[in-house]
């Protein structure tokens, strides 16, 4: 390492843990982040300056004006371009950071998008918006053997873990099947200061583990809420399940077949998208039409659906799971849609 980098890096190279040795794995290190919103962004300046050599991003959303109130590293120009997140961070960490090469990608983080970038990555980092896709991460981390960094918020509260493939618990050993119907920012709002708690231990969990200090790890499911000032952290090793389907010894990734995913189909002629999530579901329609009051527009219903209008966007809800979005581009805009209402 340079006298330049030893410049650069010099108040984290001073903290013992870490020192020359482990500043020199940080550079040849890749960590894949799934996500570009608050929690992406801030994992990703927190890594870049701390000297990673790679960072690979994936997202499917572009900036808009409501993302400025947390998601640190996105300004007024980028909402008035609707650039996509991980363009935008793309450029603003090579001002940070140009000795960070950051790879970014514009897509849906599907099963196969997933495969393809896990491949070769030292580590990924939980940055989504919904279960699902963690879900689908879970399995393509344990297939391919990376640890990953499970991190969430919402309102004032937050959650994070760190997965080691056949050490420790799994999201599906952890939580069972897809949570349906859960907070959403969209839904129940979010205030910036759980973000950057939860950017917190991500990081300080990702440095440990790539500068090869595994045995710092904090291996407790972290929970908190800033507003109410509760936190825990609890040791789950208990609850991993030798006949996990995503991590056990039989172990068939269920996540990343078709079959277990929410299933989209563009409707011929009606300008609209269906969604149907997996297996039975019977929604609470008045629940549903609460939460959806609370974002705005107006809900319309009767005894067989719920119809929710606000601005362009235009879903009808069924009792039995299915949704139409109407007036979606395409069967992407539908799920970010979607995802921002059920998480």
């Amino acid at each position: 390492m340079n006298d330049g980098m030893d410049d650069r890096y010099s108040r984290q190279i001073r903290f013992a843990p870490i020192g020359k040795t482990g500043q020199a794995k940080l550079q040849h290190k890749r960590v894949l982040i799934v996500g570009a919103g608050a929690l992406g962004a801030g994992n990703a300046e927190v890594l870049a300056r701390a000297g990673v050599g790679r960072l690979t991003i994936v997202d499917r959303d572009y900036v808009e004006p409501s993302n400025l109130q947390r998601q640190a590293l996105y300004t007024e120009a980028d909402a008035r371009r609707h650039l996509p997140k991980a363009v935008a961070l793309k450029h603003r960490l090579a001002a940070i950071n140009a000795d960070t090469a950051v790879e970014a990608h514009v897509a849906d983080a599907s099963a196969g998008e997933l495969a393809a970038l896990a491949q070769g990555a030292d580590l990924i980092v939980d940055a989504t918006d919904n279960f699902e896709t963690r879900f689908v991460l879970n399995d393509v981390a344990h297939k391919y053997g990376v640890p990953w960094i499970y991190g969430a918020c919402v309102g004032s509260s937050g959650a994070s873990y760190t997965i080691i493939p056949g050490r420790t618990p799994c999201l599906i050993c952890l939580m069972g099947d897809l949570p349906l119907g859960e907070a959403t920012c969209d839904t129940a709002g979010i205030i910036a200061p759980a973000v950057y708690r939860v950017v917190a231990h991500q990081t300080a969990e990702a440095l440990k583990w790539l500068t090869g200090n595994e045995g710092a790890l904090s291996g407790r499911l972290v929970f908190f809420d800033e507003w109410t000032n509760r936190q825990a952290a609890i040791r789950v090793d208990g609850l991993k399940k030798p006949d996990c389907p995503s991590c056990g010894p039989q172990a068939a990734h269920p996540y990343l077949s078709r079959d277990r995913l929410t299933k989209t189909a563009v409707l011929c002629g009606r300008d609209a998208v269906q969604i149907r999530p997996p297996g039975e579901l019977r929604r609470d329609l008045a629940r549903l039409a609460e939460r959806l009051r609370a974002m705005g527009g107006t809900v319309e219903s009767n005894p067989y659906l719920l119809l929710y209008t606000n601005g362009k966007r235009r879903m009808v809800f069924f009792r039995d799971g299915r949704v139409l979005v109407h007036g979606a581009r395409d069967a992407a805009e539908a799920r970010s849609w979607y995802d921002r209402i059920f998480g």
